[in-house]
């Protein structure tokens, strides 16, 4: 009888070794691992935006029989000196012009501020470009030249020359002459129909 007892204690003693040996197993088992997160897209490159060069789009010539050459890169300044024949702040170049003449510039609070060219300054002397919708007069015994291309317009300033040219007599804002400068190229489109708008809306808005 003892001897059938020691046997049944050996057998369950076997078989619990055998269960704590199994969960040992299961427990020693590696997790599984865990899945690699999908991979993001790659940002689009960012595209810096170029600022656009500055370019000319108003300048102005006025030739009193002083022979000095008077330059204005804002209507304002321009407009005055139409309107009283002077303007507070200028910039004078003794002997810079085609011909030797003075040129003086009008040119603002901010010129002065900063110690900087005017806009006419930058301009006369081709330091800025012209812009595609430019306009620009030059006021010459009492007529008013109106261009849309620069280089007509210094050259006009420089020789006194118009070769193409559509005109209204009496049409200026105190019964001036208008002379719609062209060249070879624009004068086969007819009048200058945006030049002409372009020059109201100057006086317009002062």
């Amino acid at each position: 009888m003892k001897q059938k007892l020691r046997m049944a204690a050996l057998l369950a003693g076997t078989a619990a070794a055998l269960a704590l040996t199994g969960c040992a197993t299961d427990m020693n088992q590696a997790a599984p691992a865990a899945a690699a997160p999908a991979a993001k897209p790659a940002a689009a490159p960012v595209t810096e935006k170029t600022a656009a060069a500055p370019t000319a789009k108003e300048f102005f010539i006025i030739l009193p029989e002083s022979g000095r050459i008077h330059a204005f890169g804002d209507t304002r300044n321009y407009l005055q000196f139409l309107a009283t024949g002077e303007v507070a702040l200028t910039r004078t170049q003794i002997g810079a012009g085609p011909k030797g003449e003075t040129i003086v510039y009008g040119i603002t609070k901010d010129d002065v501020k900063k110690n900087q060219p005017s806009l006419g300054e930058l301009i006369y002397q081709d330091k800025l470009p012209a812009a595609d919708d430019f306009h620009g007069e030059v006021f010459k015994n009492g007529r008013f030249y109106v261009f849309s291309d620069l280089k007509d317009m210094k050259a006009f300033a420089a020789f006194g020359e118009v070769p193409y040219s559509y005109t209204d007599i009496g049409a200026g804002p105190k019964g001036e002459t208008l002379v719609w400068v062209m060249n070879k190229n624009s004068y086969k489109k007819g009048r200058p129909a945006a030049t002409i708008e372009r020059f109201q809306q100057l006086r317009a808005a002062k």
